[in-house]
């Protein structure tokens, strides 16, 4: 095998389990923060809206490691820094 397959397999591989381990980790995360968040508004009815104010900003970020991962696979698969030290 050349080269550019070689690189070019191995950015599809890994753009796979970019977004597998993107997109469980922050699943599970996110399921965790709105469970707690859950239980502390059944502790503390009257402090729910600061609750839900803290869970969706913290939700935000939870996510964005997901987006940020997403952006990640598709640089591997689009736009491949690897391809012009290659070709170059």
């Amino acid at each position: 095998m050349d080269s550019i397959t070689v690189i070019g397999m191995t950015s599809i591989v890994m753009a796979g389990f970019t977004i597998a381990i993107g997109s469980i980790a922050p699943a599970i995360g996110e399921g965790n923060a709105v469970a707690q968040a859950l239980r502390s508004i059944a502790q503390q009815p009257d402090e729910a809206n600061t609750i839900s104010r803290t869970l969706f900003v913290g939700l935000a970020m939870i996510e964005s490691t997901a987006i940020y991962c997403f952006v990640i696979s598709m640089i591997l698969l689009f736009a491949n820094p690897f391809w012009n030290a290659i070709m170059g």
